[in-house]
């Protein structure tokens, strides 16, 4: 049975979640304005909800359909949450993450997802690895940017949130490891 590992940058921990960051997944996530830079992070973040969703990381991990990591500084302080979810059966992940308020501009979501694809080329051997971000969250696109991810296009009115459509814009990137040969 594989353990999912824990990864160490410069500067951050970038561990499985365990229920004690529960209050403090509640405090940061909680925030309006992660609520409106993301599709599925609920608002008001109420009691318990913090527990259900740490509670299906294991189980998402040991299936083979991803893995969350609690991103946590040196002194182990909690300031995000970053993400590989696995898509279909076609070796191709989906990247999702989120920091903090307190923590925004500092360079942790970059360092964090520069790491993350690392696992997931590196560890998980995904060929492609995508990301989206609403049309009104630009900081999210220049961490996509910043770690090589290349914009892919721009899905207009692609999802509900609040009764209206909003637009994604779309960046991947492809396994650098691997070589390609065409018939």
């Amino acid at each position: 049975m594989f353990i999912q590992e824990t990864i160490h940058t410069e500067r951050l921990v970038l561990r499985p979640f365990t229920l004690t960051d529960a209050p403090q997944v509640k405090a940061l996530a909680g925030d309006r304005r992660i609520y409106e830079m993301t599709l599925l992070i609920p608002h008001p973040y109420e009691d318990g909800m913090a527990e259900a969703w740490i509670a299906t990381h294991q189980a998402c991990f040991y299936e083979g359909r991803g893995a969350v990591f609690a991103i946590c500084l040196q002194n182990e302080d909690l300031v995000g949450a970053i993400e590989l979810h696995r898509v279909g059966t076609y070796n191709r992940a989906e990247l999702g993450y989120w920091i903090g308020t307190d923590y925004w501009n500092r360079g942790y979501c970059t360092e964090a997802a520069t790491a993350i694809l690392d696992y997931g080329f590196n560890v998980l051997w995904c060929h492609k690895i995508s990301g989206g971000h609403f049309v009104g969250n630009p900081a999210s696109g220049r961490v996509m940017e910043k770690i090589g991810m290349a914009l892919e296009g721009v899905l207009r009115d692609e999802v509900l949130k609040d009764g209206k459509y909003v637009s994604v814009v779309r960046y991947g990137i492809l396994n650098p490891g691997e070589t390609e040969f065409l018939c």
